[in-house]
Order: structure tokens, then C-alpha cells, then sequence
């Protein structure tokens, strides 16, 4: 067997692809159908029309997928053929990208970061490698038990926590109401999970690991990672791209966006596109206020960023799986982060929707407390028994930490309000 389609363990009863398993492990598992409970962008009921975490993991596949047919057949008689990954295998990375994300968005990653300061950290992409390793449902001790290509592709930043945390970055003086400064490093993996780590990257010689793991001090702030694979590379354009034109989309539907807002932080018209043999004004079909025209210019949108694509080579590995890297050109990357910007400033920012970002981190950070001070009472009898079986207060906080990193918006609150309102919780209760 291919050592990229090995995995830890495994015992089958019939033949199948190796990454067609995968996918459907990943889309059958628990940790992605929660993802249809945990927020995006925007707080979780107040519409039906707007995406979740499932719906824009879905988009992410998709888009990942768009962007491999395009290299396949840009790049259908070189020699970077051979490795680009198949459907299969860049669904199954695009599924599972967001899968260790916690509830309420990114202000939960940041409240599970400030309760785990001291004891590892918290960062969503280390959580999700956590998930597919060790804690999916698919083997006692190997996770979700996917292959090592699809993990390698996980890997969106090669590094421990401890390789790039900066605890001066951190501010006590204002929590816990305030934890803004608690945002995690950028990383794939905690420190207790390296073993894991290790494994994944053992195929590739002892000079490009070493060079892949290079990671960059910034002053003041965590240090950054340098280097990517080249199916991660594929994975976060389709991240970036969903991420930039669908939630400009939902922006746009729920009049956060408009069109004067579009003139004044994207700066230009963008271009005019064909549909049906007539010209027509991409900002005139945004904000025809008609879901059908919208949807026609977004995927006009989506295309654009797809169809211009590259494989770049870096140069500095021997393997082509972390050489050969998916790549825009610099005017398409800024054309991108504009609409990221307008997207930041018009909807994420917003008071509006930082109350209740606020709201969910502080629910996290009591839930925490609780749980941690009172693991006998409160926790359920099934996690308790995992943290009785932990050696030291590192691994049975990591113990609370996955559990409420696991639950979806809705079931966090219920919790919250089940342990901290009077008025709430019976012994009849099931969360």
C-alpha cells in the first residue's frame, strides 16, 4: 500500500477507494453533523436563510473540488499531474477543515484559548486533527482512523502550540470580561497529540520535515508558520474563497451589505460578465435585491477565483506533495481580501453581532469554571470516567475542553442555562 494511504489501523471486509472511505467517514461521523448547530459568521436562529459551519464546509468541498478539475485539466500533460489529489480526497479535506471548530464562532475558539491558557491552549484546527486522530468514533484509540494524506492535508499550520504561542501577546488585566487578546496561534496541533504528528509526517526525508516545521517569530505577537502541503494549499483557497464571496452573499440577502457600502470598500464595479449573450453589471445583479439574479453573480464570482488558479513550485522540498503548492496571482489574492474586508467590517464587526459573540464567550468561560471545579457533579458519567483515567490536570482539563468544544450553540446554552438559571433543569433533563 501507498504509505499516504496507510492508516494506524485497519481491517475491511471489501475493497473500496481508500479516500472515498474517508469522506464517508468524515460526513457519517457525530463532530460534522454538529457542525449544522455551531455558527459561521452570523449567531445561529436568527434566520434559516444564512450558513452554518455544515453548510459552509459543504461549500468548502465543493469549491475544492472545482479547483481540482481545473488543475487536472490546466495541468492534464505535465508532470504535476500525478499529484493532484483526486475528488475523493479534496472532498474529504474540505469536509472535515472545520470539523474541531467549537461553538459560537471564533469567539468561542478564543474563550476555550483563555481557559486552557496555562494547560496546552485551544486552537480549532489543532482540534480538528484531534478529532480525526483520536476522538472520532471510528476506532478506540485512532479517531476517525483516516489516512495519512487526508490528515497531512488537515495540516493547515505545521506546528506545536508551544512552537508558536506568545504568552506576552496575552492580556490578564481586563478578564474575564474582556479576552480579546486571547486569540490562539495558528497551529494544527497540541502538544499532546505530537505522536500523532510525528506519524502523519514520517514518509517525507528528515530535511523536509525540518523545513516544513520552520515557523517565524513576530514581535509582540505568535509566531507564524511558514509552509503548507500542496492539498492544504488547495483546501484554504476554496476556505478563503467561500469564506470572502458566499458570506458576502449571506451579507448582502440580510441587507448588512449594500451597495453603497460595496462602492466604498471594494472600490470598483468589478467586471462585467455574459449571461444568456448580454453584457451585464456583476454590482447591478448583487444588489438586484432577487435571490436568483444574486446567485447567478455569485457563482459568476466563485468561477472568476477558480478558473485563475496555479501550481506554483516552491523549490525547497523533495517531495512534490509539499513542493508543488496552489496559488493566485497577487492581484486576484487583494481582489479577494477586499471582499473579506467588506465582509469583517459590515458584518462580523458589528455590534449587533459581537454581543452575541461576547454573549457565547462568556457562557464558555462559566461553563468551564463549573465543569472544572466540579467534574464529579457535573459532568456527564461517560466524560467523567475519561477524566478519572487521565494522569495530570493538563490531560483532565483537555478532557472538558473536548467536551465543550464538541457541543453545538444550542446545546452549550441549554447547558448554561440548565447549571446557572434557577428557574431551569430538572433530573428528567437530557441535553
Amino acid at each position: 500500500m501507498d504509505s499516504w494511504q496507510e492508516r494506524k489501523y485497519e481491517t475491511f471486509s471489501h475493497n473500496r477507494d481508500d479516500y472515498a472511505r474517508d469522506r464517508a467517514r468524515i460526513i457519517h461521523s457525530s463532530s460534522f453533523r454538529r457542525l449544522q448547530g455551531k455558527t459561521q459568521v452570523l449567531g445561529l436562529g436568527e434566520s434559516d436563510f444564512y450558513r452554518t459551519r455544515l453548510t459552509h464546509s459543504l461549500e468548502v468541498a465543493q469549491i475544492a473540488s472545482g479547483i481540482t478539475e481545473h488543475l487536472y485539466e490546466k495541468y492534464r500533460n505535465t508532470k504535476h499531474n500525478q499529484f493532484i489529489p483526486s475528488q475523493n480526497l479534496i472532498e474529504a479535506i474540505g469536509l472535515a477543515h472545520d470539523i474541531g471548530h467549537s461553538p459560537f464562532g471564533h469567539g468561542g475558539e478564543v474563550a476555550l484559548n483563555y481557559v486552557m491558557r496555562n494547560h496546552g491552549g485551544f486552537e480549532g484546527n489543532a482540534q480538528t486533527l484531534r478529532i480525526c486522530t483520536q476522538l472520532g468514533e471510528y476506532s478506540d484509540s485512532d479517531g476517525l482512523n483516516l489516512t495519512r494524506r487526508t490528515l497531512l492535508g488537515l495540516i493547515k499550520y505545521p506546528a506545536l502550540y508551544s512552537k508558536v504561542v506568545n504568552a506576552d501577546a496575552y492580556d490578564l488585566s481586563k478578564a474575564p470580561l474582556n479576552i480579546d487578546s486571547f486569540y490562539p496561534p495558528k497551529c494544527s496541533v497540541f502538544d499532546c497529540d505530537k505522536t500523532y504528528f510525528h506519524w502523519i509526517l514520517k514518509p517525507f526525508s528528515n530535511e523536509d520535515i525540518q523545513r516544513f516545521l520552520t515557523v517565524n517569530p513576530v514581535t509582540s505577537k505568535h509566531s507564524k508558520t511558514e509552509f503548507k502541503s500542496f492539498d492544504t494549499s488547495i483546501m484554504e483557497l476554496a476556505d478563503d474563497i467561500a469564506y470572502g464571496i458566499h458570506d458576502l452573499e449571506d451579507g448582502i440577502a440580510l441587507n448588512l451589505i449594500t451597495e453603497k457600502d460595496w462602492l466604498n470598500y471594494v472600490g470598483f464595479s468589478f467586471r462585467n460578465y455574459e449571461r444568456n449573450g448580454i453584457k451585464t453589471n456583476i454590482v447591478d445583479d448583487l444588489f438586484s435585491g432577487k435571490n436568483r439574479i444574486r446567485k447567478k453573480a455569485i457563482s459568476y464570482l466563485v468561477n472568476y477565483f477558480i478558473s485563475q488558479i496555479e501550481i506554483n513550485v516552491r523549490h525547497c522540498f523533495s517531495s512534490p506533495l509539499l513542493d508543488l503548492q496552489a496559488a493566485m496571482s497577487e492581484t486576484l489574492a487583494q481582489e479577494l481580501e477586499m471582499f473579506k474586508r467588506i465582509v469583517a467590517i459590515k458584518v462580523i464587526e458589528i455590534p449587533e453581532v459581537q454581543t452575541l459573540v461576547y454573549k457565547g464567550q462568556q457562557m464558555i468561560v462559566r461553563l468551564f469554571d463549573a465543569l472544572a471545579n466540579n467534574p464529579q457533579r457535573l459532568l456527564e458519567q461517560k466524560h467523567y470516567a475519561k477524566y478519572q483515567n487521565q494522569n495530570n490536570d493538563d490531560d483532565k482539563l483537555r478532557v472538558i475542553c473536548d467536551y465543550i468544544a464538541g457541543n453545538t450553540d444550542e446545546y452549550a446554552t441549554r447547558l448554561y442555562h440548565k447549571i446557572f438559571t434557577p428557574s431551569n433543569g430538572s433530573v428528567f433533563d437530557r441535553l
